[in-house]
């Protein structure tokens, strides 16, 4: 090693220099590589054609393939009844019902149901004509807010009908017992355990789908 102090802060200066100018490699990089991403984006897809059956009327659209179930029917066909919530399938929120089964609609591309019958919120009963299970909602105060309503009508409606086809669930004590389930508090808010209400209605919520569930028998 060199004892020229000339010689030595030379080198150290040019060290330093080296050093920084390596160490800006990875941010200069990765600029880089984010922009050519950003210019390699795809444009959206082309529009495709499906036909919706909700509510017991046959829409026509055309979307951007990529539209979820959710949003066709919230900006295509206005039935914003259909809430978006986490918009991740957490929150039960955007609960219909597809082909008599019940879904979350966030989480299903429109194409995916081209022919399909749809029934949201505003398919199940009209002001004047409520399901029962909207009127048992009114009755019991089951709802505060409102903004997870209709997911919960909709999950409501669908359990009944899984009871009586015989689904188990988590909370049913023998899933080899064959027939219909009978709807105890228990096998309700496990049922109901998908659809999230940041109010807290929750005991409500149970009551209002005990009370139609022994109307229809499968309480």
């Amino acid at each position: 090693m060199s004892h020229d102090p000339h010689l030595a802060g030379a080198t150290r200066r040019g060290f330093l220099q080296s050093a920084g100018a390596l160490a800006g490699t990875p941010l200069v990089a990765g600029q880089a590589h984010a922009a050519a991403h950003a210019v390699a984006e795809p444009h959206a897809a082309a529009p495709v054609a499906l036909t919706l059956h909700v509510n017991g009327q046959e829409h026509g659209l055309h979307v951007e393939p990529r539209t979820t179930l959710l949003d066709a029917l919230r900006d295509h066909l206005g039935l914003t009844g259909t809430r978006k919530g986490c918009d991740r399938g957490q929150c039960g929120a955007c609960t219909v019902l597809a082909g008599g089964r019940r879904i979350n609609a966030c989480l299903s591309l429109a194409l995916q149901h081209d022919g399909d019958e749809i029934t949201t919120i505003e398919g199940l009963g009209q002001p004047g004509h409520l399901h029962p299970l909207q009127a048992a909602f009114i009755a019991e105060d089951a709802f505060q807010c409102g903004y997870c309503t209709p997911g919960q009508v909709c999950s409501g409606v669908a359990l009944m009908d899984e009871a009586r086809r015989g689904d188990c669930s988590a909370a049913s004590p023998d899933v080899r017992r064959q027939g219909a389930v009978a709807l105890t508090d228990a096998e309700i808010r496990e049922r109901m355990s998908g659809n999230l209400c940041r109010c807290g209605a929750y005991a409500n919520i149970v009551s209002a789908v005990r009370i139609v569930a022994r109307q229809e028998g499968v309480a």
